[in-house]
């Protein structure tokens, strides 16, 4: 149930920021919900690593909780935690749920403790606060600053260095003001930075990559053995193998087609006895796979009638007719050992069982990364993946030019540092909610061009990153998360602050390369909270202002919208007056661009609430004031309708012209509405499918709105032919909504409601009942 403003942080859910909810009225039972799945998952599963997680994941719910109770945690608040401002980046779980702890807080992280070593200060972050400030300190962040070689992990980690920069250029009063500010946490928050090798790769050619080496490097070496692979690998190899032998030694006692046919020779016993040592170190050394003592086993059979015998003891009838059982059943299954199908079988076993594990492969290309800097990609991703060299086969005992299998070469690509186009066509970027994590990089060059000073921009750029990783707190009352412009150092160097022409081309044009990248990539898909933020911020840079709306959460929605809403409706409908979009979903788009042109409406909000009335009202819920989730979230998809969801800022202000063509993300688009139709057949959990296919078919109607007449048709008449490729169940369901389009197009409509069985107008979100797509 996250809750967050479009210049929030990253989080794991929807951003909104929802009016109307007092903290105290915050149900408890999510939070009591996390804590016991967290709890069900430390105390039962069998993985230890796993298990851990969970426990430490129960002990966040539990800080919740008890700071819930004692009143030292507010939810719903910019300040959730008592006595810290509200640019203290706070410690959050999932839900925005903030925990009490800082999380710039806690034990002394390993750099902190090196750099009290290095000054001879007792471990203690008020002491390196205070040591930080005298000329040795402040001459070796200075240094610091100048090297560049230092990673900005929480946005406290910049404050020093943004003190350091200040006195060295003469703003001492500032330097002054921000320590006033920083010193009553001294002790509590780490406002150093972490020191490196060397200067890390920045995003300043477009660079950028979706993990760090170092990040798959430890993912490569937590992979552990496959506990059944290895068991599967020492049968193929070792105890088939020895099965084979029991066999065939047995064979040399057939006459007639019968074992035991007359009493063994000694030299069999001494054979058989040489056999059984053999076994008892085997079994010693190899201990995974137990099927050779599983007693209903054939090699079991033959190998205990060995025993007995060499112990001399004679077999009786039964036991006999036994071992001739297990002799007849493992001929007649592979063929006697040497036979040509026996040998090709063993051979085929013996080359799986040779094969190198995902393990491992994993510890050698861990090993080939070893020496790269951990902190940034790399452009040489690939040749990481090549075959096993001579070299290696020597030190590891893999064999000579065997592959790196595709899960490891998949996690490897995730530390290519390249173009985002090339990082999309490497498949490294397979969702619009990956590209949002990546844009952080771009948009911190971005925004840090406007800084003359380098020193200053490249810790801005890092300052940014580190800021785009505080995750959202749920917020009620239509308050907006904390703004990277609020944190105090970023507010002390803003006077530096020169946004130049170049400066406004670049962040327009990165932002227009961005809305491309994204409509291209995912045209079916409503772009994520985090990437509009990231908009957001291009779009103050580049120096106009656009309404970008984000996606709010329908369980904690209480109908009102703030005036950005309004603004965004009206650039749709400007954008959207006579197409297929407005006419589909019955959009007066005269009357839409007139919502908050009132005079005496400076603030918008007369023009908010004329919009939340109109989406209200278009829900078929006018009049309603308490909305149920259901209600609420036909009330928001409403809302995403009339304001396209940022579609109509990217093809109208901002200029996105798609490389391929509109009536191509059209047909884009129609794929993903027509997979997820064919997913909600035998689906018991459907409404979230439902959702997110009327959000497809709601961008496939756009794109086909912004293509040429004769584009559209052409595609249209597409859609009739794909629509055949799929299930019938699929079609049934696919099919009212093309005849919805028809009916549009020959100048008909729905009426009051969203049409009948022959014609509909799709929707995600239905307020009452079932929906008519789940039949």
């Amino acid at each position: 149930m996250p809750a967050m403003d479009n210049d929030s942080g990253r989080d794991d859910g929807h951003n909104a920021s929802t009016p109307g909810r007092e903290a105290a009225e915050v149900h408890r039972g999510y939070p009591l919900g996390q804590l016991a799945a967290a709890f069900t998952t430390a105390a039962t599963h069998h993985d230890p690593r796993v298990r851990a997680r969970a426990a430490d994941r129960a002990a966040r719910w539990r800080k919740v909780l008890t700071g819930m109770a004692d009143g030292t945690i507010t939810v719903g608040s910019r300040t959730p935690v008592a006595g810290l401002p509200a640019w203290v980046t706070p410690e959050v779980v999932r839900g925005g749920f903030a925990t009490g702890t800082p999380a710039a807080g806690g034990p002394l992280r390993p750099h902190e403790v090196l750099a009290a070593q290095g000054a001879g200060l007792p471990a203690d972050r008020r002491a390196l606060f205070a040591y930080a400030l005298t000329t040795a300190g402040q001459a070796e962040l200075t240094d610091l600053l100048a090297s560049g070689a230092y990673s900005v992990d929480l946005p406290e980690e910049a404050a020093l260095l943004t003190v350091t920069w200040l006195a060295d250029h003469g703003e001492t009063a500032t330097a002054l003001e921000l320590l006033d500010e920083l010193e009553p946490f001294a002790d509590r928050l780490r406002f150093l930075p972490r020191r490196l090798p060397a200067p890390p790769s920045g995003a300043d050619s477009g660079v950028v990559f979706r993990w760090t080496v170092g990040e798959v490097r430890e993912r490569l070496r937590e992979r552990r053995p496959h506990a059944g692979v290895e068991a599967m690998n020492e049968a193929l190899s070792v105890w088939n193998p020895f099965a084979d032998e029991l066999l065939d030694h047995w064979l040399k006692t057939v006459r007639d087609g019968s074992i035991l046919a007359s009493p063994p020779a000694p030299e069999w016993r001494e054979q058989a006895a040489a056999l059984l040592e053999r076994y008892r170190a085997l079994a010693a050394e190899h201990t995974l796979c137990g099927k050779h003592r599983r007693p209903k086993e054939n090699a079991f059979v033959l190998r205990t009638a060995l025993e007995d015998l060499v112990r001399g003891r004679d077999l009786d009838a039964r036991r006999r007719g036994k071992v001739q059982h297990a002799v007849d059943s493992m001929v007649r299954r592979r063929g006697a050992p040497g036979t040509p199908g026996h040998s090709a079988l063993r051979a085929r076993q013996a080359a799986d069982a040779a094969r190198p594990t995902l393990h491992a492969m994993a510890q050698l290309v861990a090993g080939r990364l070893a020496d790269l800097p951990a902190d940034t990609g790399t452009p040489q991703a690939r040749a990481f993946t090549a075959p096993v060299t001579p070299a290696e086969h020597e030190s590891t005992g893999l064999p000579v030019s065997a592959d790196v299998p595709e899960p490891i070469a998949r996690l490897v690509r995730r530390a290519l540092a390249a173009d985002v186009p090339t990082l999309i066509g490497a498949g490294v970027v397979p969702s619009a909610e990956v590209l949002a994590s990546l844009v952080p990089q771009l948009v911190a060059t971005a925004t840090a061009a406007s800084y003359p000073d380098p020193r200053l921009r490249r810790l801005t750029a890092a300052a940014y990153g580190a800021f785009r990783n505080r995750r959202s707190l749920l917020l009620v009352d239509l308050q907006h998360q904390v703004r990277f412009e609020e944190l105090p150092w970023v507010r002390a160097v803003a006077p530096h602050r020169q946004t130049t022409d170049p400066v406004r081309a670049t962040a327009r044009r990165t932002l227009a390369d961005l809305g491309e990248l994204a409509l291209q990539g995912w045209p079916g898909t409503v772009l994520p909270n985090p990437l509009v933020s990231e908009f957001a911020t291009l779009t103050r840079t580049a120096g106009f202002t656009l309404p970008w709306t984000e996606e709010l959460a329908a369980d904690i929605f209480m109908g009102t919208f703030t005036p950005k809403f309004a603004d965004a409706a009206r650039a749709a409908a400007e954008l959207l007056d006579g197409t297929l979009y407005a006419a589909y979903y019955g959009i007066d788009c005269a009357a839409v661009a007139g919502i908050g042109q009132e005079a005496g409406d400076g603030k918008g909000r007369r023009g908010a609430s004329r919009f939340a009335g109109l989406c209200r009202e278009r829900a078929g819920l006018a009049g309603t004031t308490w909305l149920s989730v259901a209600q609420g979230g036909a009330v928001i998809e409403q809302a995403q309708i009339l304001t396209t969801h940022n579609l109509a800022l990217l093809a109208g202000p901002v200029g996105v012209t798609p490389p391929s063509g509109w009536a191509a993300l059209a047909r884009g688009a129609f794929a993903t509405t027509c997979r997820l139709a064919a997913r909600i057949h035998g689906n018991p959990r459907p409404l979230t499918t439902i959702k997110d296919m009327a959000y497809a078919w709601r961008q496939t109607l756009f794109h086909l709105s912004m293509a040429t007449a004769a584009e559209r048709d052409a595609a249209l008449e597409q859609f009739e032919e794909d629509v055949a490729r799929y299930p019938d169940h699929a079609r049934g369901r696919l099919a009212p909504v093309l005849a919805g389009v028809r009916l549009v197009r020959e100048g008909g409509g729905f009426g009051d409601g969203d049409g009948d069985a022959g014609a509909r107008r799709l929707v995600g979100w239905t307020p009452a009942g079932r929906h008519w797509l789940q039949g």
